[in-house]
């Protein structure tokens, strides 16, 4: 055997202890769900699904996952756009410290950001009754859907810094000043080069955002104790048997929740191939 089938083999090797770790948590319990959502008291079927899209409740519950994931995952983006260009502007000291911080607050959720937005954006919280007294808003209700798009949005940005950040150094300094030393404008700099070359890098940013917010449970229920419809709160509701106690009904939403991000990730692809082809 020669040396590069030794290689070829021992690189086999080692992917075995990845396999074997991806399948068990990660194939397995998507075919445990996918097999559970196709019984139910009449059998097995698809009426779970039915069920799933007849009830108001229940798309409710998908409205709302996919608004709060929206825009919270635009709004996050769009500033985490601005913030990855800007550190590429300031100092490397200032650069390595808010790098370093969007890292840390990228890990802060669940119950301890649910109880810090409560301090200040409750009914009573600080920040809430400095903007009252100063006439700015009349009332704020961050247990509502724009209360969570606001919640859900701060987490996203740190994640979406981190991703955009490193996309920035394929942007190069020469590639603007040849495109000035041609008559191009800023505008048109951006338009014809910087977008294209981020297309991919915010394309790709966006969808994981959107991931990320599709399946936020701990800071949605740690804010709203389960009153609020989305669906990782139907899911486990049901799961854990808090109303009634139904897992199949629970791993059909999953589905959905599943192919709702699949459609996101094939669009994704299409659009990566079409931004692909245009660029060429």
């Amino acid at each position: 055997m020669n040396s590069h089938s030794r290689g070829k083999w021992l690189g086999l090797l080692c992917l075995v202890p990845f396999a074997v770790f991806f399948i068990a948590f990660q194939i397995a319990p998507l075919a445990w769900v996918a097999i559970n959502s196709l019984q139910s008291d009449a059998g097995w079927g698809i009426d779970n699904f039915i069920k799933a899209f007849n009830s108001r409740f229940y798309r409710q519950a998908m409205q709302y996952s996919l608004e709060i994931s929206f825009w919270s995952s635009l709004i996050g983006i769009i500033i985490a756009i601005l913030g990855s260009y800007s550190l590429r502007k300031v100092p490397s000291r200032l650069r390595d410290f808010v790098s370093a911080f969007a890292n840390m607050t990228s890990n802060f959720s669940g119950v301890p950001l649910a109880f810090a937005f409560i301090i200040l954006l409750g009914f009573n919280g600080a920040l809430t009754l400095i903007l009252k007294q100063a006439g700015i808003i009349d009332d704020f209700n961050l247990y509502s859907k724009t209360g969570l798009i606001i919640l859900y949005t701060y987490f996203q940005i740190p994640l979406g810094v981190l991703l955009l950040y490193p996309a920035f150094d394929a942007l190069r300094e020469d590639w603007r000043e040849s495109a000035a030393l041609l008559g191009a404008s800023g505008w048109d700099f951006w338009r014809h080069i910087g977008i294209p070359v981020l297309t991919p890098a915010l394309l790709g940013t966006f969808v994981i955002l959107l991931a990320n917010a599709l399946g936020a449970y701990a800071t949605v229920y740690a804010l709203t104790t389960g009153n609020f419809n989305v669906l990782p709160i139907r899911i486990a509701a049901m799961v854990a048997g808090d109303i009634t106690l139904d897992p199949n009904m629970a791993s059909a939403l999953a589905m959905i929740l599943v192919g709702m991000m699949t459609l996101v990730t094939v669009v994704h692809q299409w659009l990566l191939k079409r931004s692909y082809h245009v660029s060429r």
